[in-house]
């Protein structure tokens, strides 16, 4: 177990230089900031085509009114990505760029969605304009290379100087304007030019000839083996200690999308929606209850251990927020856990795969919020399918079966410490009272709260960061509850790391839950352009932050302060 945990150690920068990639991270950041779109669109499908499990369809014009938001938002989705994708390249390239040379994020934007149109539309003089690759049909891997490719072009123009320059005395906003002409041309050109070689080469757009070249890996992605090696990756690189979906959700997303468009428009036609592979596949078959499907464990914690600790996960892990029972338990780097940790999502998702492909159950025809429940989310998501039902038993049954026996093992071993730790305790405890006089135990309780008055003597704001935005939430709002108990002019937010941008000019500490420690440099770069203090913490020490309020007050009173 030892030369397992060393291996895996050895491993680990490695993993978490990939996983803080820039391009890496654009990806990934710009598709989340697209979600909304994803879930809002969901709702109209589930009205549409939910009742058709039931027996139920809606008359040809109310069904193809109910759709339209659908069209006009997923039917979208790869030029919005295009944008997002940019925007964030945009700033992570400014970190590094002086303040009075940054790349202008929305002309960028403009630029990428030009670009991204001129290679996603085909026209066809018999059929006329076909805008399936603005969608989800495979655009969106056109769309990452889009959005990665002209916010080089702009930093290539500003950092050689390749602008047209204005005299002092023309007002800086339109002397931009005339800045960001040469990359907007040089960027529309570029891919003008591309799409028309590949016309004259393939007769087909850039989009097009993505899809024919991705088309082995969209169906080997499906295969058991394909669904098997993405579950268990995601598993392995969280199990190493890098957040894991940060490394495998840039490679799969845009298959994951795509295919719940095509499932859609199976149902529509009222086929069997046969793509295994979809967002709400990896969110609550591969990961039932978050990363390593950890769900029964929790409840395995809750119900047959006399051990205090772990039992308060239950709630978040049922809401997908499993960092908690990760980092409490822990799970990670733990060799006790590492075969359940890294089986149990193949074992969930290969099950699910013989559920659609044998026994004809639908696949996932909307995308759910990760936060829902995994057990609802499966039956809602595949649109009510009755055979969902049974998955949902059977795979919480399996899942039992795999982690019960570890859990065995693991928890011998966990009371026998917490027993040995409570009587230390207990004695030292009953030391400290003898020794210590009355007056001097009053000042070490104050003391707290005088070093909270002393330091937070103006408002001072904190933004907690973790992957989803779940974990960091949790302590956020202990914060926020302290600090109105307290009268502190204290006040917390929490995001998921690629929505911090948005207010991170205006903070004052930025914390780092464990999950975001292979984003620290790029987080440290960004925290010092805006004058901000970062701090990390580690998995243990989290946890304890967000039990305990006054300790989690103590720490950002201390981290301010050093």
């Amino acid at each position: 177990m030892h030369a397992l945990e060393a291996r895996m150690n050895k491993m680990k920068p490695a993993f978490a230089k990939f996983a803080a990639n820039k391009y890496v991270s654009a990806i990934r950041d710009g598709f989340i900031v697209a979600m909304p779109i994803i879930l809002f669109s969901s709702i109209f499908s589930l009205i549409a085509y939910v009742p058709n499990a039931w027996g139920f369809y809606w008359p040809t014009a109310v069904a193809n009114a109910l759709v339209v938001p659908y069209n006009y938002s997923m039917g979208l989705l790869s030029l919005f990505v295009t944008a997002t994708c940019a925007k964030n390249l945009t700033d992570s390239l400014n970190v590094k760029l002086p303040k009075t040379t940054q790349i202008n994020s929305m002309s960028v934007i403009m630029a990428a969605e030009i670009c991204f149109i001129i290679i996603a539309i085909v026209v066809n003089p018999k059929t006329g304009i076909d805008l399936s690759y603005m969608g989800t049909q495979e655009g969106l891997v056109a769309s990452y290379l889009v959005g990665c490719i002209v916010p080089n072009i702009y930093k290539f123009c500003i950092t050689h100087n390749v602008r047209i320059t204005m005299p002092d005395q023309v007002p800086q906003n339109i002397a931009q304007t005339f800045t960001d002409i040469f990359p907007m041309l040089f960027s529309v050109i570029i891919f003008w030019v591309l799409n028309l070689v590949l016309q004259t080469a393939f007769h087909a757009n850039l989009s097009q000839c993505i899809v024919n070249l991705m088309s082995p890996l969209f169906h080997a992605s499906d295969s058991y083996l394909g669904l098997a090696l993405i579950a268990g990756a995601m598993a392995f690189f969280w199990f190493v200690g890098v957040q894991g979906p940060s490394i495998v959700a840039p490679a799969v997303s845009a298959i994951e999308t795509t295919n719940v468009g095509l499932n859609t428009s199976l149902m529509h036609a009222g086929m069997h929606a046969s793509h295994v592979l979809a967002v709400n596949t990896q969110d609550y078959v591969m990961n039932m209850g978050g990363t390593g499907s950890t769900l029964v464990l929790a409840f395995i914690f809750l119900l047959m251990s006399k051990s205090a600790q772990n039992k308060a996960s239950v709630i978040p892990v049922t809401f997908g927020v499993n960092e908690p029972i990760l980092f409490g338990a822990p799970v990670i780097m733990n060799p006790t856990f590492f075969l359940p940790f890294v089986v149990t999502p193949m074992v969930n998702v290969m099950i699910f795969k013989f559920f659609v492909d044998v026994l004809k159950m639908n696949s996932f025809i909307a995308t759910l919020p990760w936060t829902v429940p995994a057990p609802i989310g499966i039956v809602v998501g595949t649109g009510f399918a009755p055979l969902s039902f049974v998955y949902v038993l059977l795979a919480l049954a399996v899942d039992v079966l795999i982690w019960y026996p570890f859990f065995q093992v693991y928890y011998n071993d966990i009371l026998a410490q917490e027993e040995a730790a409570e009587k230390a305790e207990k004695a030292e405890a009953a030391k400290a009272e003898k020794e210590a006089a009355p007056v001097a135990a009053s000042s070490v309780k104050e003391a707290p709260k005088a070093a909270a008055k002393d330091v937070l003597t103006e408002d001072t704001n904190v933004m907690v960061i973790c992957a989803g935005g779940g974990t960091s939430g949790i302590l956020a709002k202990a914060l926020n509850k302290l600090a109105k108990e307290k009268d502190l002019p204290l006040h917390a937010v929490a995001r998921a790391y690629g929505q911090h941008m948005d207010v991170i000019d205006d903070m004052d500490l930025i914390v780092l839950a464990p999950q975001m420690d292979s984003m620290r440099d790029n987080l440290q770069e960004v925290a010092d352009k805006v004058g901000a203090k970062l701090v990390t913490t580690t998995g243990r020490q989290y946890i304890e932050l967000t039990q305990k309020k006054d300790l989690a007050l103590n720490f950002v009173v201390n981290s301010l302060k050093d």
